[in-house]
C-alpha cells in the first residue's frame, strides 16, 4: 500500500520478542519509535500468563516510571487473579499487588526485583518510562538484559494472532 501523508504515524503490529511477547516502542536506535526523531517515552505491554521473574535487578532510573497492572478481560479490567511481588527502596521493602493497580515509581527510587508469583488468570502488564530509552542509573546494570530488538516475522505474527 502506498504511504499516505499521515500513515507514517501508525505503527502496525509492533511486536518484539522478550521474556514474553510484547508490544514495545521507544526512541532507541533500531526501535519503532526511533523513526520519529525525539520519541519521548519507552513503553512495553505484556500479557502475563504464567509466573515469571523479571530479569532486572534492583535499580533506579533518571525518569519517572508507571506500571499499569490490570486484568485482561476488556469488559472488566478488575477481573484480576494474580500476585506480583515488587520491592522498593534501598532496603527492598516488599509489596504484593493482587488487584488491578497503577504503581508510580518516581525518578531515582530503587525498585526491584519484581516477580509474578501467581497467575490464575492472564493479565496485562504495561510500563511507561518517561524517557526515550530504558536505562538504569543504579543497581547492577551488568545484569540488565540488552533490548531484544528481535521482531516477529509475518508468519510468527499470524501464529500469535491465531493463538497457536
Amino acid at each position: 500500500m502506498a504511504e499516505t501523508k499521515y500513515g507514517k504515524y501508525i505503527i502496525r503490529e509492533p511486536l518484539e520478542k522478550g521474556f514474553a511477547p510484547m508490544i514495545h516502542i521507544c526512541g532507541e536506535e533500531g526501535c519503532y519509535g526511533a523513526k520519529f526523531g525525539n520519541f519521548p517515552v519507552e513503553v512495553q505491554l505484556l500479557c502475563i500468563n504464567e509466573p515469571i521473574a523479571f530479569p532486572h535487578p534492583a535499580h533506579a532510573h533518571d525518569a519517572d516510571e508507571i506500571f499499569f497492572i490490570f486484568g485482561s478481560n476488556p469488559l472488566n479490567y478488575y477481573d484480576f487473579d494474580a500476585e506480583v511481588e515488587i520491592h522498593f527502596g534501598e532496603e527492598g521493602e516488599k509489596h504484593i499487588v493482587n488487584s488491578t493497580s497503577i504503581v508510580f515509581v518516581p525518578k531515582g527510587l530503587v525498585h526491584g526485583p519484581i516477580a509474578i508469583t501467581k497467575v490464575n488468570k492472564p493479565f496485562q502488564w504495561m510500563h511507561v518510562l518517561f524517557t526515550p530509552k530504558y536505562d538504569m542509573t543504579r543497581g547492577d546494570v551488568s545484569l540488565h538484559p540488552s533490548h531484544p530488538r528481535e521482531k516477529y516475522s509475518p508468519e510468527e505474527i499470524k501464529k500469535l494472532k491465531s493463538g497457536q
